[in-house]
């Protein structure tokens, strides 16, 4: 399970759905979107930010460590990827602000994107061991 799972993550095709998939979610037009009343959780929407922005970083950084795993600079693409992820965070709200109808710009949502990231930092950066001992 450990190799079917690390071959998959190995490739660049989950890391490129899973962006594609953040830019349809965070471009549906406001109406598109469940009223955040229906869920009993509080500031669910933030919630989904940190999922989807850590598992960008996670994934993004699994390809590039399982590539490289004893490159000296990994840290350095980890953490390149984890700026990329905040920037993509703050592009968005933009887009919503200016392009996305019944969507809007909220502060606290780039926060949860980059908690979101420095999340998926820390848990590819723990995952180190994984990539360099391979599938």
């Amino acid at each position: 399970m450990r190799r079917f799972l690390y071959n998959i993550l190995s490739h660049r095709l989950p890391a490129l759905l899973w962006t594609l998939f953040i830019l349809i979610l965070l471009c549906l037009p406001g109406k598109m979107l469940p009223n955040e009343q229906q869920f009993k959780i509080p500031q669910f929407d933030k919630y989904v930010h940190i999922i989807l922005f850590g598992c960008f970083v996670f994934f993004w950084g699994f390809y590039y460590g399982s590539k490289q795993p004893e490159d000296k600079n990994l840290n350095r693409k980890f953490l390149v990827i984890f700026i990329i992820a905040c920037l993509f965070g703050i592009a968005m709200e933009y887009v919503q602000k200016y392009f996305i109808p019944n969507r809007d710009f909220d502060v606290f949502d780039i926060m949860a994107d980059a908690i979101g990231a420095g999340g998926g930092l820390l848990v590819i950066l723990k995952s180190k061991p994984l990539l360099k001992q391979g599938p």
